[in-house]
Order: C-alpha cells, then sequence, then structure tokens
C-alpha cells in the first residue's frame, strides 16, 4: 500500500520558517519525482517545488530564493524548507510522487498570519 505523509505544517507569522516532511512508503522511491503542490481556498492547486530521481530542482517563481526542496533517498523522505513566509502562501500543501503512477497525500496545512 502507497503512502505519503505529510507533516510539519501549522501557523506561523509572516516572515518566519516552516520545514515541511513528506515520508514515503510502498513506492520505489529512489524512481520517483517528489514534488510539494499546494491548494488555497478557491484556487487550484499548484506547483511548488519538484526534485527528480536524479536531484534536480525546479521552483516556481513565487517561491524561487526562499523555499528549498531536497531528498533523502536513504530514508524515503522529501523536505520542503521554507524562509521568509508570507500570507500569501497560505494553503494546504500536498506531497506528490510521480512516475510510472501518481500519489499525492492528504496534505498539511500552512497558515501565514500575524
Amino acid at each position: 500500500q502507497v503512502q505519503l505523509v505529510e507533516s510539519g505544517g501549522g501557523l506561523v507569522q509572516p516572515g518566519g520558517s516552516l520545514r515541511l516532511s513528506c515520508a514515503a512508503s510502498g513506492i520505489r522511491f529512489n524512481f520517483y519525482t517528489m514534488g510539494w503542490y499546494r491548494q488555497a481556498p478557491g484556487q487550484q492547486r499548484e506547483l511548488v517545488a519538484r526534485i527528480t530521481s536524479g536531484g534536480a530542482t525546479n521552483y516556481d517563481d513565487f517561491v524561487k530564493g526562499r523555499f528549498t526542496i531536497s531528498r533523502d533517498n536513504a530514508k524515503n523522505t522529501v523536505t520542503l524548507q521554507m524562509n521568509s513566509l508570507k500570507p500569501e502562501d497560505t494553503a494546504v500543501y500536498y506531497c506528490r510522487a510521480s512516475w510510472t503512477n501518481v500519489y499525492w497525500g492528504q496534505g498539511t496545512q500552512v497558515t501565514v498570519s500575524l
């Protein structure tokens, strides 16, 4: 059974930091491109960052320079370090694994507010 379990969300003030983690099981993690997506209320789900099996990364423009994605193939985890958070970063953040199939986690809420 495939599971992607996100953790690390919460409430943070503008300018603060959060670190999201996604623990994967039931997949050949090394072969998967791992991504973080987010969905704000009333908005479409959008790509935040992704990292390929080879370690190449790409980011959407609105997070470049603030967020960093990384993976640990030994632990089957992918991490999103989020710095300089803004209120507009408020959303549910989802982990995604893609290769021969696509899998999603259940999401974790990130709220950036005073």
